[in-house]
């Protein structure tokens, strides 16, 4: 239950922050935080991360969906059994993914506000869908790290 606990927080904060930019400013602007190097700069994504697949909408709904919907049938399933970071790490994906996936099914766009000047601007789902994949990552190699001991025994063929 807390997983899904997190995954509202997630959404909520989300979609709360993205109403606030929307209501506060106008598209395209853009407010300095700390000159020339970070900014709050609303605008609207039509496309996935960096605007990748621009005007594919249904598209960016369905695979998004799939994914969210195998993270809550696996935390469901696993969660007295999976270790914890590895079902933290699901639900960050899946509340950020929710999150832009919300934004996408009702506006037809994501809302992006973040702005560091040298990366593409970004939202808070967009961190917890990176951070997801990142704990995703952590958990592969150091906890669970099959891949590491069969690779470290000799048992995939290898010398």
């Amino acid at each position: 239950m807390r997983y899904y606990i997190i995954i509202a927080v997630i959404v909520v904060l989300d979609q709360i922050v993205k109403k606030g930019v929307t209501i506060n400013m106008e598209l395209n602007e853009s407010i300095p935080v700390i000159s020339d190097f970070f900014h709050i700069t609303y605008i609207h994504n039509t496309g996935a991360a960096f605007s990748l697949m621009e005007g594919l909408r249904v598209l960016l709904i369905v695979l998004p969906l799939i994914v969210i919907f195998a993270a809550l049938i696996y935390i469901f399933k696993k969660r007295k059994e999976a270790h914890p970071l590895l079902l933290l790490s699901l639900a960050f994906v899946a509340g950020g993914g929710l999150g832009n996936v919300v934004d996408r099914a009702v506006l037809g766009y994501v809302v992006d506000y973040f702005d560091f000047r040298v990366f593409p601007i970004f939202n808070i789902a967009d961190i917890f869908v990176c951070v997801g994949c990142g704990l995703l990552v952590i958990y592969m190699l150091f906890i669970d790290g099959k891949g590491l001991k069969e690779e470290k025994n000799g048992e995939n063929g290898s010398i």
